[in-house]
Parts: C-alpha cells; sequence; structure tokens
C-alpha cells in the first residue's frame, strides 16, 4: 500500500524507525530547523534534497514523494496488465477486480487513469451499462477539464456504444454525432474510432426509424473506405499532427499513441505474412513442374493459400516477389492462363520504364524469376515459341548480372526450362554458365571420355 501521511510524516516515520535525531538526518548539509519544517509539512523539499534524504533514511526518493516503493510500483503495473488481458480474454470480472485492486493502491495518476478507463470497459462487458456510464461520464469531464492531459473522444465513444446498448437513442446519437464530427475536423476517416462510432450511429438511426439519416451516412462511410487509401497508421499521424496545430494535446497525444500502435501492428502482420511466403516458397521448391502427383498437388495449394493470405500486407519488392510465387504455384496447379497474367503484372512492376542496366541486382534477379515462371507458363499452354522468346530474353538479362550462386540457382533453372522447350542448345549454354557461376569448370567432351578411360 502506498505510505500514510504526506512527505513531512514518511520522512518522520523513517527517521525515527532508524532511531535518528533531526540534527543527524540533516547533516552537515542541511540544518534540523529545515528538516523540521518538512516533517510538519510546512516546507516541500526539492527533488535534491528529497534524494538526500532517501539515501540516508535508506529508501527512495520515489517512496518519499509519493509513499509507493519502486517493487510495489511494478507490481501494479504487472497487475493493470493483467487485468487488460483477462479482459481480452472475456474475463471481465476478473479484469475489474484486478483494475479494482490497482485503484485502491496507487497514487500513480497515469496508473489511475489507465485503470479508470479499464474498469469502464470491463464494466461494460458485464452488461452493467449504467455504472459503465458512470464511469465513463467521469472520464469524458476529466478529460475536458483537462484537454491538455487526455482525450475526449475515447469516453465519448464507448459512452454512445453504452447508451444506445441501455435503449437511450438521444444521448447515442448525440454524442455519436459530436464525435464523428470531431474525426472529420481532424481529416480521419479511418481507424477503429470511425469505424466504431459509425456503427453505433447507424444501429441508433435504425432503431430510431430514420432511414434517411442512417442511408446517408452508410453512404458516407462506404465513400470513405473506398477513397481513404491512406494507411492507418499514416493516417493517425496525420490527425496527431492537426490536433497539434490546433493545441489540442490531449488528441494529439492520444492519436500518436494510436500510431505508434497501429505500425507496430503493422510490422507485425509484415513479419507474420513474410513467414508465410517463406513457407509457400519452402512448399513449392523440389516440386515437379509437370505431372505432379497429390502430395505435389496438395503442396501448391497450401503454398497458394499462404501467398493469397500474406499478399495483402506484403508492399513493394516483397509483393512482387508473392505475385511471383502465386505464378508459380498456379502454374503447378494446372492454371497457366492465370500464371501468365500474374506473373506479366509482376514484371511490370519490377521493369517499368528504367533502362535494364539501370535495374539494381536485387531487382534484376527477381525480374529473371519473373520470366522463368512466365516461360513455365507458356510451356504449360504448349506454347513453346513464346516459352523460347521469354527464356532468350531471361538469358540476357542474367549474363548482365555478376555470377554468385543465386545466378547459379537460375541459369541451372533455364537451362531445365529450355530443354522442356527443346531447346538442346539453349540448356547446354544455361547448364555451362551455371557451373561457371558457381565457381566450377565445365569439362570438355574429350576431357569428358579420357576420365572415363583412365577410371578417374
Amino acid at each position: 500500500m502506498p505510505g500514510l501521511g504526506n512527505v513531512g510524516e514518511r520522512v518522520r516515520d523513517l527517521r525515527l524507525t532508524r532511531r535518528l535525531s533531526q540534527a543527524q538526518l540533516a547533516g552537515h548539509d542541511l540544518s534540523d530547523s529545515y528538516i523540521s519544517l518538512i516533517e510538519s509539512g510546512k516546507r516541500t523539499p526539492t527533488p535534491a534534497v528529497l534524494r538526500l534524504l532517501a539515501e540516508r533514511l535508506g529508501c527512495t526518493a520515489e517512496y518519499l514523494s509519493e509513499g509507493i516503493a519502486p517493487e510495489q510500483r511494478a507490481h501494479l503495473e504487472v497487475r493493470e496488465r493483467h487485468a487488460d488481458l483477462a479482459l481480452l480474454a472475456g474475463r471481465p470480472a476478473v479484469a475489474l477486480a484486478g483494475f479494482d485492486e490497482v485503484i485502491e493502491h496507487t497514487d500513480d495518476p497515469e496508473l489511475t487513469a489507465r485503470s479508470l478507463r479499464g474498469r469502464a470497459r470491463a464494466l461494460e462487458a458485464m452488461d452493467r451499462y449504467d455504472d459503465a456510464i458512470g464511469a465513463l461520464e467521469s472520464l469524458r469531464e476529466q478529460a475536458e477539464r483537462d484537454p491538455g492531459r487526455s482525450s475526449w473522444l475515447p469516453p465519448v465513444i464507448s459512452l454512445a456504444r453504452c447508451y444506445h446498448a441501455a435503449g437511450d437513442l438521444g444521448q447515442a446519437i448525440a454524442l455519436g454525432e459530436r464525435a464523428l464530427a470531431r474525426l472529420h475536423e481532424l481529416e480521419l476517416t479511418v481507424g477503429q474510432e470511425h469505424t466504431e462510432v459509425s456503427r453505433v450511429l447507424l444501429l441508433a438511426y435504425v432503431d430510431r426509424s430514420e432511414p434517411d439519416r442512417a442511408h446517408g451516412l452508410g453512404r458516407s462511410v462506404l465513400v470513405d473506405a473506398e477513397t481513404g487509401g491512406v494507411p492507418i497508421s499514416l493516417a493517425y499521424q496525420r490527425a496527431s499532427a492537426k490536433a497539434l496545430d490546433e493545441s489540442a494535446v490531449g488528441d494529439a497525444l492520444y492519436f500518436a499513441e494510436q500510431a505508434l500502435a497501429a505500425h507496430v501492428e503493422g510490422e507485425r502482420l509484415q513479419a507474420h505474412a513474410r513467414l508465410q511466403m517463406a513457407g509457400a516458397r519452402a512448399l513449392l521448391r523440389g516440386t515437379a513442374p509437370y505431372g505432379i502427383g497429390a502430395a505435389g498437388w496438395d503442396a501448391a495449394q497450401e503454398a497458394l493459400g499462404l501467398l493469397r493470405a500474406s499478399a495483402p500486407v506484403l508492399q513493394g519488392a516483397e509483393a512482387t516477389q508473392c505475385a511471383i510465387e502465386t505464378a508459380r504455384a498456379l502454374v503447378l496447379l494446372g492454371e497457366p492462363a492465370r500464371a501468365v497474367h500474374t506473373a506479366e503484372e509482376a514484371l511490370t512492376n519490377l521493369v517499368g520504364d528504367s533502362p535494364l542496366e539501370l535495374v539494381d541486382r536485387t531487382r534484376a534477379l527477381e525480374t529473371v524469376r519473373a520470366r522463368l515462371v512466365l516461360a513455365q507458363a507458356r510451356l504449360a499452354q504448349a506454347d513453346r515459341g513464346a516459352a523460347t522468346s521469354v527464356l532468350r530474353t531471361a538469358t540476357t538479362e542474367l549474363d548482365r548480372i555478376t555470377p554468385s550462386r543465386p545466378t547459379a540457382h537460375l541459369y541451372r533453372e533455364l537451362g531445365d526450362l529450355y530443354e522442356s522447350a527443346g531447346d538442346t542448345a539453349g540448356a547446354t549454354g544455361a547448364y555451362r554458365r551455371a557451373l561457371e557461376a558457381a565457381g566450377l569448370r565445365p569439362i570438355s567432351r574429350a576431357q569428358h571420355v579420357a576420365s572415363h578411360v583412365v577410371g578417374l
């Protein structure tokens, strides 16, 4: 529990516990009369004096100033997070008990504020709407009194939802429209706040038999969804900057935090999407391009599912790589026409209008991979002429890249495809370049025969 009393009382209690006189505690730096004034509450010690007294009393300056030991603060921080986790896990009663415990035992304003917000969410999750409304109204009043510390938008949106659930449609609509107007002032038409307040208003309009307003809002929301196109984290960041320009610091802080949270979530989704694409590549490698059996078919089908799941999240070069692997999977699954279309789109993104010599090495390698998949799709369509043309372009591009192990693998694949197209000369040349790129010297036919003669 927090230490009883004020700073002076805590200093006095610890001094007596340590059996120190006021003069002993004062030492050479302070006077005993100054210690007496602190203990009587007539003087507030500066941070420097607090640190000095804490060192002599064997405690922390934080304990003297707030009455909470660091270990206890850490315990309460963890307790608040566990209550949040319980709420997310669908155990609001457990969460409510946790939030109440933290509120009772902490004097930290930020921790108290977080716990009060969590408590209101727990009450709402338990369908205790009257209690939740009371808690949220207090949070709203506090935010409106001190807009430089916190935003009134989150409690107002939650209040609109609770009033709607409690059957007070007038209050739900009034609060919802106020929140939506503020979001539009900040030009924020994406994100969970805009989605939730729009949802509550639509339901409230319908319940109050106002179809025209419901239809108007519905059309507006759809237009916003279609014309947005801005990443959520960036939209939040812009809203935060706009709020800061208006000196609405509470809103600016809230949306800055939302931007950071959205960015972290985006990074988590991208990391998972990259893992999915790597898994798809592993499934597709080693699968024969023609006549695959049931196991190969299942692997290609699973790979396609992973690629489709990761595609909406990936961007830039990774999105193009995903398209190339998708085309490869489509060839294996007997859909060459779709594979051709997908591979050609990937090539357009890779090459564009840039001269080939200006394309960086990574893009050059991906361009060759896309052409090889395109050639594979053309072969699946039994169009050897088109496949051979694509392979020759790929050969020219690959020859311009500094030899390495990746180029060796591509030359090997190029040779296999030339062979499938019936171009023996092309296949031989590609296999020879593959050996050279791998650091090996291809032997001549005479050397090959001689090695067998001498038993080498």
